[in-house]
Parts: C-alpha cells; sequence; structure tokens
C-alpha cells in the first residue's frame, strides 16, 4: 500500500509540472484579457507584476507548489475571488452529477453485461446494444435527450440547475446524469459480458457443473466472483472518466460544477482556475488507480505477489 501511495505522489508531482509548465507556455496572456479594451504597455506590465507572472517559470511553480501544500490554492483572475470558495460549491454539483450517473453506469452496465448469461437468446440484442452506446458521444447523448425526453415529451427541464431541494437537484440533473452515464454504460457492460464469458468457460467452473451443483450456486460462487476482478476495476476506472466528461455534459445543460468552470476560465484565460481542475482531474484518475490495486488484492490474494 506504501508504495501505491508513494506512486500515487509521483504521479501528481509529474502531472503539475507537466500541466503548469503546457499553461505557462499557452498561447494568449491572462494579464491582457485582465487590462480590458486597448490597455498601455505599462498597465499590462503592472498587471503582469501584481499576479507575478514576471517571474521564471520555476519561481511562479515553487509558489504555486508551496501554497497548494499549505492549502491556498491561489486567486482566480477572472472572479478575482478565492479558488477554494469558488470551487466548494461547484465541486459539491459535480460530485451529485458523477454519483448520480456513476449509479445509472452500474445499474444498466452491470445489469445489461449479465444478460447474455441469464438469457442466450438476448446476446445479439445486447451486443448491438452495447456496441451502439459505447460509439454514442456524450454531447450527441445530450442532445437526443434533450430533444426527445425534455423538448417532445416535456418529462424533465432541460437545464441542471441546482440549488433547491434535494429531489429537485435530483429531477434537474437526471437528462445530465443519463447523457454523461450513457457510453461508460455500454462499456462497463461490454467488459462484464465478456468477463462472465470467460469465467463461465473456466475449468473448474465446468467441473463444479458436472458434480451436479445448481447452476444458481455455481454462477454465484464461481463465475461472478471470477469475473469481479475485471468489472469491480472498470467501474472503479469509469469513476474518473465520469468526472473528466462532466467538461462536455455541463456545458451542454448549463450544470454549475467544474466542468464548466472549466471551460470559462479556458476562454477567458483564467490559468489558475484551469490549473487546479486540472489537477482535480489528473487526482480522480490517480485515486480511482490506487483504490483498484487496493481491491485487487482483496479480491484475489494472488495478484499481491504480482504488485
Amino acid at each position: 500500500m506504501g508504495k501505491s501511495v508513494s506512486s500515487a505522489v509521483g504521479t501528481l508531482f509529474v502531472a503539475s509540472v507537466i500541466i503548469y509548465g503546457g499553461l505557462s507556455i499557452a498561447p494568449g496572456d491572462p494579464a491582457v484579457a485582465l487590462a480590458g479594451n486597448h490597455p498601455t504597455t505599462q498597465q499590462i506590465a503592472a498587471i503582469r507584476h501584481t499576479l507575478g507572472l514576471d517571474q521564471s517559470l520555476p519561481e511562479r511553480y515553487w509558489q504555486w507548489l508551496t501554497g497548494v501544500i499549505q492549502g491556498h490554492l491561489g486567486e482566480s483572475i477572472q472572479f478575482r475571488e478565492n479558488i477554494s470558495s469558488l470551487l466548494a460549491g461547484k465541486i459539491a454539483t459535480t460530485f451529485l452529477l458523477v454519483a448520480y450517473a456513476f449509479v445509472i453506469v452500474l445499474i444498466f452496465g452491470i445489469g445489461v453485461g449479465l444478460l447474455p448469461s441469464l438469457a442466450r437468446r438476448l446476446n445479439g440484442i445486447v451486443t448491438v446494444v452495447l456496441s451502439v452506446g459505447i460509439a454514442l458521444p456524450s454531447f450527441i447523448a445530450a442532445l437526443i435527450l434533450i430533444q426527445v425526453v425534455s423538448l417532445e415529451l416535456g418529462w424533465l427541464p432541460v437545464l441542471g440547475t441546482t440549488g433547491g431541494s434535494f429531489a429537485s437537484d435530483l429531477k434537474n440533473l437526471t437528462l445530465p446524469a443519463f447523457a454523461l452515464a450513457i457510453s461508460w454504460s455500454a462499456y462497463v457492460g461490454q467488459i462484464t459480458r465478456a468477463s462472465i464469458h470467460d469465467a463461465e468457460d473456466a475449468d473448474h467452473v465446468e467441473t463444479a457443473r458436472a458434480r451436479g451443483i445448481r447452476p444458481s450456486a455455481v454462477f454465484r460462487r464461481h463465475v461472478v466472483r471470477n469475473a469481479a476482478v475485471p468489472i469491480v476495476t472498470v467501474s472503479a476506472l469509469t469513476v474518473a472518466g465520469l468526472v473528466t466528461g462532466t467538461v462536455v455534459v455541463e456545458t451542454v445543460f448549463n450544470v454549475n460544477g467544474i466542468g464548466q468552470l472549466l471551460v470559462k476560465s479556458v476562454l477567458a484565460k483564467d490559468y489558475n482556475v484551469v490549473l487546479e481542475i486540472s489537477m482535480i482531474f489528473v487526482a480522480t484518475f490517480v485515486i480511482a488507480t490506487t483504490i483498484i490495486d487496493f481491491v485487487q488484492v482483496m479480491l484475489d490474494p494472488r495478484m499481491k505477489s504480482r504488485a
């Protein structure tokens, strides 16, 4: 476990260097964007000095890194607000959206993936459904859901506004959650179906059947147990994928989360906010892979020796 944590910290450090350096050489100058129309050279220089942009790249990175370690994320250039307070409410909205979408992924992804084993005649239909789902981009799914479910049927609102009651927030986030979850549900379903199929063909499963053990018991004790590792692995990675997917979905549905904030910050060249949100995305992947390593060992202790 200690090795996994060390690897996670190292990954975050390397990612921070790459992202910080990339943003530093990106086109555009935040000072120019902040100065407004027709700024003078002196005004731009003064703003750059105030923002610390006249310092060398290593100096700026070191100040940012030590600030993050101390819990200070800096200030948004666009909103002139502490980034910690700016992100606080938006992270909660994105977390609710991702959690909602993840529940949908587990229910439909694993459920559909199990169907061919429970009803062989459905294998062809499941193959088509999963293939279409995987190929369907989230923004296309969002537009289809808006047109059919919201505009034509009038079942759910178009905008994913939050801030009311929990029930109201869930209702408003239903379309965004389904748009976010469709392709990932299909991916989890594909992995589930393949894992179950491979587990069913294992020698010890055939032996259990030959011994006359009830099919339901064989499926529960041997098939599902052996297929659990890849299913859990892809499910955990799905969380990280859902978080990054919020950039598109939140923008389409006007959800006030960190995904939409990232888009606005890029357009405004508010690189301080872009940096922090990018690091949140990276941290999500790192945490997910660390949890995967831990859970895999719990499900199959033999994997501990391979780590």
